[in-house]
């Protein structure tokens, strides 16, 4: 029996995490014959095993990797280097996230209501299927929409003043709290792998799709450090809070002077993280939650 798996069609989800999976190859200088541990890329990427699991299939089926019985995913071979993307890919993945946004922005609006059908989204949006499901199924793989059984689709989660509200109260009390775990620590990279997120969407041009990159760097980052506290409930009530904000924060109205400020925060705790002063950071991760929950929709992108 071969080792490779069978190919299956891939989600942009599991795709953009084979690309991440190059990423900490290149970065980490990995060799021929050394091994990829499926649980701690998901660890370092903030993700479950399993889109890892499957992000590693996507590598297998490009040579780049086999998995051997015993002994896990040996790289067999170096992936491309790093380089900018063609013109019609980043084309293609522009007008991806512009309808994320716009999906976002009239879910956020009201004006698309829990149930819809592909072909309405077609109509109303101008854009072919093809580009409309890409974007479905990624919605579907972060839990914001699902397939309704028989026909059409159907949005999983509702953001509004009241939910926004607590959900910043719930999460000025929790994430502090995963912060002070006995057993916090950070994952091996993570700081290193934050900082150059964060470095890189500040230096890119901001747009108003712009604000999809932002938002899952933002997510990394709270998940990641409510990973590092060791305890598995402080991890799935960060992941279903960014799941319920998603939406919300797709539509951006805040301005890329409040992104700087986002980063400004984020490096300060990681800062103190890193020197082992938990104490102090929980204390910024507080006031970080609480600047973030004083913001008003009365901001424009630039």
């Amino acid at each position: 029996m071969s080792d490779q798996p069978s190919a299956i069609a891939a989600t942009a989800l599991q795709e953009g995490l084979a690309e991440r999976i190059c990423e900490v190859i290149e970065s980490d200088g990995l060799a021929l014959g050394d091994r990829l541990n499926e649980k701690r890329l998901a660890e370092r990427l903030h993700v479950s095993r399993s889109p890892v699991r499957a992000a590693l299939d996507i590598l297998a089926r490009r040579g780049l990797v086999v998995r051997r019985p015993q002994r896990g995913v040996e790289l067999i071979a170096l992936p491309p280097k790093r380089s900018a993307k063609p013109r019609a890919e980043r084309s293609g993945e522009s007008r991806k996230d512009d309808l994320l946004v716009r999906i976002a922005r009239e879910r956020d609006q009201g004006l698309l209501g829990d149930d819809f059908s592909e072909s309405e989204l077609m109509q109303r949006y101008g854009v072919p299927r093809q580009v409309l499901r890409r974007v479905l199924e990624l919605l579907a793989d972060l839990h914001m929409v699902e397939r309704k059984p028989g026909y059409g689709w159907r949005f999983l989660t509702v953001w509004n003043a009241d939910v926004r509200r607590e959900s910043y109260r719930f999460r000025m009390l929790i994430e502090p709290a995963a912060i002070l775990e006995p057993g916090f620590a950070l994952p091996a990279g993570f700081a290193e792998d934050m900082r150059r997120r964060h470095e890189a969407n500040l230096t890119e041009p901001w747009t108003a799709s712009s604000s999809v990159a932002f938002f899952e760097m933002n997510a990394a980052f709270h998940e990641g450090i409510a990973a590092a506290s060791g305890n598995r409930f402080f991890l799935e009530a960060i992941r279903r809070q960014n799941r319920l904000r998603r939406f919300g924060s797709y539509n951006w109205k805040h301005g890329l002077e409040r992104v700087r400020a986002n980063y400004a925060e984020h490096m300060a705790i990681l800062d103190k993280l890193e020197a082992g002063d938990q104490e102090i950071a929980a204390v910024l991760m507080r006031r970080h939650l609480e600047e973030a929950s004083r913001l008003t929709p009365s901001f424009a992108f630039p």
